[in-house]
């Protein structure tokens, strides 16, 4: 399996409630068919004097390169507990399995 990753920066979300770490992936694997399936979350310390942590939604599915656009798409036309993450979020991918943030690329927003 490949690895997508959500990057959420509470910061910069309306509503910060850690519940969207769980209803953004069971949302996300419902569109997609199950194609892009929940593979847990994390919280991603920051750099010195920059807000954080960083919540980080860590996402499988068998090809990472082809399936993350339909997350862009979810997030373009659907609110999560009242956040626009197609504004807030950024987007990761390797094609390794449950891979780190550090090895990832980002591929949104472009």
């Amino acid at each position: 399996m490949q690895t997508i990753i959500v990057l959420l920066n509470p910061g910069k979300l309306k509503n910060p409630n850690m519940d969207v770490c769980c209803c953004v992936p069971d949302r996300i694997e419902e569109a997609s068919e199950s194609l892009i399936q929940d593979n847990g979350y994390n919280f991603i310390d920051t750099e010195t004097g920059r807000p954080g942590p960083l919540m980080g939604i860590w996402l499988k599915t068998e090809n990472a390169g082809g399936s993350w656009p339909v997350i862009r798409r979810l997030f373009q036309s659907e609110e999560f507990m009242g956040n626009d993450l197609s504004e807030s979020a950024q987007i990761y991918i390797s094609e390794k399995d449950t891979d780190g943030l550090e090895n990832c690329s980002l591929v949104f927003p472009e």
